[in-house]
């Protein structure tokens, strides 16, 4: 989808138990149909539960208003984002729509601002008053008004705006001295959300690679999986799988997976 992109990965010893794999596109881009804007959504189970992964780039901008725009592409991609469902698999519980399912990870560009002036902005930013910021970031304040993703929660917050940096420097754009730079107010643009039960997120940090004007963003989860035990038939159950990650976990911390647990980052 032209500047979209989303794979996921999976450990070897669970390849096996991931079934049902789906994708679905819809474009909110020039006439609200091109990919220049819009989502990739990958649909799987992992044994009984689906799970969903949103990537998506929504519209640009920092004029009064354009929050609305961004409001819009989200209903617009849950409302037409649909999966088939996969004839022959004998699973009556395949989703055909994003919240259908029972674990949701949004993740991408949501390009929600900070509804305040450059100089504001930036004087909060280097005085790390990130919960200032956030009761000023225009996504929070939509989720606030019921506007936007009601029932998605986000982690915390504690590391700096994610846009807009300068060309291979740790700058914001506007900063230095070059009359043709854009200069953006920073905000939290790149977000990670998620929807349902099951999931608790252990980590929400940004990353510092210079290869763009946006700094990333990632997660580590814990989700939990159900199993069905097929030994007796009638007395048919639920057990935990659990998956080996710790090399995925900062070396700083530690976590212990319940048997019904697996770590998606």
């Amino acid at each position: 989808m032209v500047g979209i992109f989303l794979t996921v990965w999976v450990r070897n010893e669970i390849r096996d138990d991931v079934r049902n794999l789906k994708v679905s596109c819809v474009g909110r881009g020039l006439m609200g149909y091109l990919g220049n804007k819009g989502s990739i959504s990958v649909s799987m189970c992992l044994h009984q539960t689906s799970f969903c992964f949103v990537c998506c780039h929504l519209t640009s901008g920092e004029k009064e208003g354009d929050e609305l725009r961004r409001n819009s592409d989200v209903l617009e991609i849950l409302r037409k984002t649909r999966f088939p469902r996969v004839r022959g698999a004998g699973d009556v519980r395949s989703p055909e729509t994003i919240l259908e399912h029972d674990r949701v990870i949004w993740l991408g560009d949501l390009n929600y601002r900070i509804a305040l002036s450059y100089c504001s902005a930036k004087a909060l930013v280097e005085m790390h008053s990130w919960k200032q910021l956030l009761e000023k970031d225009q996504l929070r304040m939509q989720q606030r008004y019921g506007r936007v993703f009601q029932g998605w929660k986000e982690g915390r917050i504690y590391f700096p705006p994610t846009y807009k940096y300068s060309f291979n420097s740790d700058r914001y754009a506007g900063e230095g001295r070059h009359p043709k730079e854009k200069r953006r107010t920073p905000a939290w643009c790149d977000r990670i959300l998620w929807h349902g039960n099951g999931l608790s997120q252990l980590c929400y940090v940004r990353g510092e690679s210079r290869f763009s004007d946006h700094r990333p963003v990632y997660g580590i989860f814990l989700a939990e999986v159900g199993v069905v035990r097929q030994r007796r038939r009638n007395n048919a159950g639920y057990f935990g799988s659990r998956v080996e990650v710790e090399e995925l976990l900062p070396r700083s911390r530690s976590y212990r997976l319940r048997d019904d647990e697996v770590l998606l980052s």
